[in-house]
């Protein structure tokens, strides 16, 4: 059996904002073509955690390894370029730009990556509803639209990793399966690395390989998805949240 090549890993990390440390020893690894869902009740320390990895917090101890790179005291934009794809919360396209201005604006070639080459063609393929609003500006976008952008434009980035924090949050029913689908695809059958923070674990953790529960800034849990899921008790005092049967 071949052995998993690690690409992620944190050992003691403790970060924060300023001198307020909001991370307390953060330790968890990740393998090439794997997904992490990492989860926790609000204010636990996840998007702090992404913060973190995109190099936006104050990180006190620890290191982080990307691949072979030793990425903390890298810049943001450093950090891209080492392979760090990030879609926020605010998703942050550029609304004064075209659909197309806004892939073709931050798009890279694929260099070093494994996985075949993210274009904004390959994004309207992912998003038909993009091709179709290609000319439209940020501004004439729905909410749901403005996700599958902000996806898009991580994507053509051709990162290693891929960080989604809380992509389906606020989104209908329906734009949340298509984008289910679309991050399934981009995970499960491409191959793409990637951590994804959600506050519908059942549905997040159905397409991770890996689970990590936050609670207080400190790894409360860390182990499989799927037999996280396979454990609704333990789900349930980990995150308070309903059964779902």
């Amino acid at each position: 059996m071949i052995k998993p090549t690690e690409l992620l890993r944190l050992e003691g990390v403790s970060a924060g904002y300023g001198e307020a440390v909001v991370l307390h020893d953060i330790s968890l690894g990740l393998n090439e073509g794997e997904t992490l869902a990492l989860l926790g009740r609000n204010g636990t320390g996840k998007t702090t955690l992404m913060d973190t990895l995109i190099g936006v917090t104050t990180q006190h101890g620890g290191s982080i390894h990307l691949g072979d790179k030793v990425i903390h005291k890298m810049a943001p934009h450093e950090r891209a370029a080492a392979g760090i794809g990030w879609v926020p919360q605010e998703r942050n396209i550029f609304k004064s730009l075209t659909v197309h201005e806004n892939l073709t604006a931050v798009a890279r070639e694929a260099g070093n990556t494994k996985h075949r080459a993210w274009t904004p063609e390959r994004v309207y393929e992912l998003f038909p509803r993009l091709a179709e609003r290609q000319d439209n500006l940020g501004t004439q976008l729905s909410g749901g639209e403005q996700q599958m952008l902000a996806v898009g434009r991580a994507l053509v980035l051709n990162p290693r990793l891929l960080l989604l924090d809380e992509p389906l949050e606020g989104l209908a029913p329906i734009i949340v399966e298509e984008l289910l689908r679309a991050i399934a695809r981009i995970t499960r059958e491409e191959g793409l690395s990637a951590i994804i923070v959600e506050q519908h674990p059942q549905a997040i953790l159905q397409i991770s390989h890996q689970a990590v529960v936050l609670d207080h800034g400190t790894v409360v849990h860390s182990g499989s998805a799927q037999a996280l899921l396979d454990q609704p008790d333990l789900l349930d005092r980990l995150l308070g949240v309903a059964r779902v049967d």
